[in-house]
């Protein structure tokens, strides 16, 4: 005789738990403090920085039901098999650098200055807007990308559709299930694909935790995007149009001197291992509802290789790697927190960029989010505004070719 439920775990009751435990925070992360809203209720029009606002009006955007534009509910998944099901088969992806001019002339041709920050990370193009650029300094661009890990562009007047189109020509753009975004054109435009950096908002309508003695949460912490994507984040473009007149850095690190960092044999001994990457948001396990919100997780090399390139980097970002596959727990912990600091405490391979820029204009940041890790600076604690748009595309499935070697090797560079 089948055993029978108790009143409290009937089929009946746990469909009611389930249903109260998807209106629960698991449209979010846990690092936030307040319930998420979601759709019309997630508006804060009122709070839109001035600058954003005037971007916004310049170019067609329809703020008319509010901003950002947020989902419903019930288009955001709730259960792990949806979020899982968004993404999860290959895609044909061109890498845009790999057959690019090595000298640049046509992208370096139209600027009138381009100064290298640091020795290993970061360049900065003057007098050029993206706007203008034509297929083959998008190229160009990409390829200086892959080689800089990040590249900068002060006093742009760029449109959102001009950054989503950008964004398109480099990949399949990233639509976030649940995240806040650009509404679209007041023509109907659509405009999915531009994600909203606009930490005040979170903060106020989601409790997220920023103070001074901690500001960690967010994006105050090192980490990369989109890492546990079946195919992750490849080209990042942040246009900032509301800027901060003090503070409000962002800093990047390279992955390819990270690796470069390690001796031959650690390098060896990292070279063909994987590891867990997870997602930033929650969801629920349908087969297994009562454990709790479950992250998205999904395993890839732990060194990659660049196509355009052909170096070697170190994929590891302290906010969304899990575990090193194959190792037991305390080793995987050790080694990860090595190279976690590999990346945080290595100024010489770092860049820290202010994002200030002529009034009324904007400054952009374009950057490799598979060989970097970043972290935003909330010195300005909220007293001055800081808002922008984001648009990422996606790249490869990630993989590790032994016969390539690292940059410093294909520099010919010394240890």
């Amino acid at each position: 005789m089948a055993p029978t439920l108790a009143p409290e775990t009937s089929p009946e009751n746990l469909s009611s738990v389930v249903h109260k435990l998807a209106q629960l925070n698991v449209a979010g992360s846990k690092n936030y403090r307040k319930p998420v809203l979601t759709g019309s209720a997630a508006s804060w029009l009122e709070g839109l920085p001035e600058p954003a606002r005037k971007r916004f009006d310049k170019y067609g955007i329809d703020l008319s039901k509010g901003y950002p534009k947020v989902p419903e509910r019930a288009e955001i998944p709730t259960f792990l098999d949806e979020a899982y099901a968004i993404r999860s088969e290959e895609y044909p992806y061109v890498e845009r650098g790999k057959n690019a001019d090595p000298q640049k002339k046509a992208l370096f041709g139209a600027a009138t200055e381009v100064i290298d920050l640091t020795a290993h990370i970061g360049t900065e193009i003057v007098g050029l807007q993206l706007s203008d650029l034509n297929d083959q300094q998008k190229d160009e661009l990409a390829l200086l990308v892959a080689e800089r890990v990040v590249v900068f562009f002060r006093n742009q007047d760029l449109s959102p559709q001009k950054q989503l189109e950008l964004g398109k020509y480099w990949g399949q753009v990233e639509v976030h299930p649940q995240g806040a975004r650009v509404p679209d054109g007041i023509d109907g435009e659509d405009l999915r694909g531009i994600t909203m950096i606009w930490q005040d908002y979170r903060k106020k309508f989601f409790g997220l935790p920023l103070t001074f003695r901690d500001n960690s949460k967010g994006n105050g912490n090192w980490h990369a995007d989109l890492v546990h994507e079946y195919q992750p984040a490849g080209i990042t473009h942040l246009h900032n149009d509301t800027i901060p007149k003090v503070g409000g850095d962002t800093l990047w690190a390279s992955g390819y001197a990270a690796y470069d960092k390690l001796s031959p044999a650690f390098q060896n001994f990292l070279d063909g291992k994987t590891a867990i990457y997870r997602s930033a948001h929650q969801y629920i396990d349908r087969n297994d509802p009562l454990s709790g919100p479950k992250y998205i997780e999904r395993e890839h090399p732990i060194v990659r290789t660049h196509p355009a390139t052909g170096w070697k980097y170190l994929f590891v970002n302290r906010g969304m790697t899990e575990r090193i596959v194959g190792l037991e727990p305390a080793e995987s912990k050790l080694i990860l927190e090595h190279l976690f600091s590999v990346y945080e405490k290595n100024l010489d391979i770092q860049v820290r960029w202010n994002w200030v820029s002529e009034d009324g204009l904007g400054t952009s940041a374009i950057w490799d989010n598979r060989i970097a890790n970043h972290n935003a600076v909330w010195d300005h604690e909220g007293k001055q505004a800081r808002h922008g748009t984001r648009v990422t595309s996606l790249a490869e499935v990630p993989y590790f070719d032994p016969d390539l070697k690292s940059q410093r090797q294909a520099l010919g560079l010394s240890e």
